[in-house]
């Protein structure tokens, strides 16, 4: 393309917390300038969206030490903000009863708008939690809002471990067995329970 070369044409933009795309219109005569001056636009929007992460992960960490939830407890990994450890005590009324699970979040650094990555470090019999340690749990995935907070997960992942959902497993076998002998599966998952979650 030479310098005297005239183009014109739209870029679209989403921003995390709208569902309404922003249409911007240009003419420019040196695509290279014009494309060489956006980076730092670019760049400087990814940093407000992290010192917006990193304000909203630093409100959420007062709160839980505030007003922690039951049974729950979680907090950076050194020094790293997007990265917590989380610990979560089985229920009573649970075949997990008695057990301490370790569990890590992983904050995106456009969150809350994206959800964090919440996974079981601590093995766990439950069919909606599979041999990687990822849960299945619609507010992680299609129902995530950035109303909702980690305290809120955590106690989310609590009641799943009292009311697991066979109907929309991550391991088919155990949901199997959750449906058709509960016997079984409360034995099994008490077994993990004692074997991984309480040495």
């Amino acid at each position: 393309l030479s310098s005297n070369t005239s183009i014109k044409y739209t870029t679209t933009w989403h921003l995390p917390f709208s569902s309404v795309p922003i249409v911007c219109f240009h003419s420019f005569a040196d695509p290279i300038s014009f494309f060489n001056s956006s980076i730092p636009s670019l760049r400087n929007y990814n940093s407000e969206l992290s010192l917006m992460a990193s304000k909203r992960i630093l409100k959420e960490l007062k709160d839980l030490q505030r007003d922690p939830p039951t049974s729950c407890s979680a907090g950076p990994v050194a020094e790293d903000m997007f990265h917590w450890q989380a610990t979560i005590i089985g229920p009573n009324d649970s075949p997990y009863a008695g057990g301490v699970f370790l569990v890590t979040i992983h904050f995106p650094p456009d969150y809350p708008f994206k959800p964090p990555k919440v996974a079981f470090r601590t093995k766990v019999f439950h069919p909606n939690i599979n041999s990687n340690g990822n849960i299945c749990l619609d507010i992680l995935k299609e129902q995530w809002s950035p109303a909702l907070t980690i305290s809120k997960v955590l106690l989310s992942i609590c009641s799943l471990l009292t009311d697991p959902n066979p109907d929309d497993p991550l391991v088919p076998e155990i949901a199997h067995m959750c449906r058709t002998d509960k016997v079984k599966y409360d034995s099994s998952a008490r077994s993990w329970t004692q074997k991984y979650a309480m040495g």
